[in-house]
């Protein structure tokens, strides 16, 4: 299964799907978590943020993820902005199962919560190609749940408890 967390930066993508994880794996389930961030960084081809550089993180992400796909008892749970609906719908066709979340953070608690300056430094003029200021975030269209604002106040824990709840049966795929 293939578990792909959606939102803004800062909003809490990396948390949840680490708490995930543990959760899964605390029940006997393999799992794997996949960062975008992070995955840019092992790609090592300093791809940049344009958006046709996060188009391209995203197919590699993706294509990585159908290569992992092939272990039916491996959980992956990626968290990763994700701005392409084509591509989330690529995903739900290629994946054998694939459970989509948006964390759906407004654009000012994200600008609050940011631990990594980045909203800041795109307001100053020092970034570009920032989602959710001089890139459009879209809302998923076929999220397969929705973290609303009003859940945000819970822990990562507690969000990540009731994806793990919305997941059903994850041991047959």
């Amino acid at each position: 299964m293939i578990v792909w967390l959606i939102g803004l930066s800062g909003a809490g993508k990396t948390v949840i799907g680490r708490e995930l994880v543990e959760i899964l794996r605390a029940e006997g389930q393999s799992a794997l978590f996949l960062d975008g961030d992070i995955l840019r960084d092992v790609w090592r081809d300093l791809l940049g943020h344009s958006l046709e550089a996060r188009r391209r993180n995203h197919e590699r992400i993706s294509h990585l993820c159908k290569v992992l796909d092939q272990e039916p008892r491996l959980h992956i749970v990626v968290a990763a902005l994700s701005i392409f609906p084509d591509l989330q719908k690529w995903n739900r066709d290629n994946f054998r199962r694939y459970f989509e979340v948006f964390i759906d953070v407004p654009i000012d608690v994200a600008i609050a919560r940011d631990s990594k300056g980045i909203y800041t430094k795109a307001r100053q003029g020092l970034l570009r190609d920032i989602v959710g200021v001089d890139i459009e975030f879209p809302r998923p269209p076929y999220a397969d749940m929705t973290l609303a604002p009003s859940m945000l106040a819970e822990s990562p824990r507690a969000l990540a408890m009731r994806v793990r709840k919305r997941l059903g049966d994850t041991r047959t795929v």
